[in-house]
């Protein structure tokens, strides 16, 4: 199996995203190339082949000329499998680039399970298994989902350029509006989750959060729930996180969330299932009652 991987560069700057994509490349045991509208200054650590276009003239996204550029690589490595970061880059260009190549498109794979590939469904609260039809297919994968893989060495750069024009312009980045709570400054973070069992303990896990001098998150589900704002949720739709301590209560650990904490230096879960996947990420794991076990380290820590 061939892929095609596809990079992005932000703000004069490649986006670490593309050690995930390596790592996809390794998890499905696939020979792999990549594709960037970047820099000759900045390439990926990747030892295959680099199709390259300059940002500078290209812009660092135009939908037209992007996916111009992008068939072209198409068209020369003949992949099976096209995969893009489901990012905002990723969920606008793959559409575009499924309809022009007639190819079937898998939104925000999470995992592999054979030859089919894992999404969620019901808002995230279940799986299930799509296997396309085409023979070859473009995909975007969840953030965070497969393990970033830094390959070393330097990769073989083939120049791509193109004559297309488009009436789009690339004007610059906004950034996001600011919210109540700026999580991503937080060196500690205590969040809850659907497993704190009610609203009325969120002030629970509050009372820890102040204990440990940190700032007070919270999973989709509680969010959805209407226990917190959307301002605390941590996760892909929400902030992401790198504080020096991350803590997280009655947090399963869906690929979602993980996403959005998985760089933080130390983690803390507390969780009454030993099987949760939190625990795969975790630095320690406490298997106990949240409910039980909070308020008694709250007051270990006042």
């Amino acid at each position: 199996m061939k892929l095609l991987l596809v990079g992005e560069y932000r703000e004069g700057k490649l986006l670490d995203t593309s050690a995930e994509l390596s790592g996809f490349a390794s998890a499905i045991g696939a020979d792999a190339s990549m594709f960037l509208v970047g820099s000759a200054e900045d390439v990926p650590a990747f030892s295959g082949t680099l199709y390259l276009a300059d940002a500078r003239v290209y812009g660092e996204y135009n939908p037209e000329v992007h996916k111009q550029l992008l068939l072209k690589a198409v068209e020369e490595v003949n992949p099976d499998l096209v995969v893009f970061i489901h990012s905002s880059y990723g969920w606008d260009l793959a559409p575009r680039v499924a309809a022009s190549l007639k190819a079937a498109l898998v939104s925000e794979v999470i995992a592999l399970a054979g030859s089919a590939y894992v999404v969620g469904c019901c808002n995230a609260k279940m799986h299930r298994n799509v296997t396309p039809s085409t023979s070859m297919v473009v995909i975007t994968i969840q953030a965070g989902a497969f393990s970033a893989l830094t390959q070393g060495g330097t990769p073989s750069v083939k120049t791509l350029s193109t004559e297309k024009v488009s009436t789009t312009e690339f004007v610059c980045y906004e950034p996001a509006e600011a919210k109540d709570v700026d999580l991503a400054k937080a060196e500690i973070v205590v969040s809850a989750g659907r497993g704190i069992g009610k609203k009325e303990n969120i002030d629970m896990i509050r009372s820890l959060a102040k204990a440990f001098g940190g700032e007070l998150g919270g999973s989709r589900p509680v969010v959805d729930a209407g226990w917190l704002d959307h301002g605390h949720q941590v996760g892909s739709t929400g902030q992401t996180v790198a504080p020096k301590l991350y803590v997280a209560c009655g947090i399963s650990g869906s690929i979602q969330h993980l996403a959005g904490m998985k760089k933080s230096g130390f983690i803390l879960a507390i969780n009454k299932d030993k099987d949760a996947p939190i625990g795969e990420v975790a630095d320690v794991l406490v298997v106990a009652d949240v409910v039980k076990f909070a308020p008694a380290l709250t007051a270990k820590l006042t």
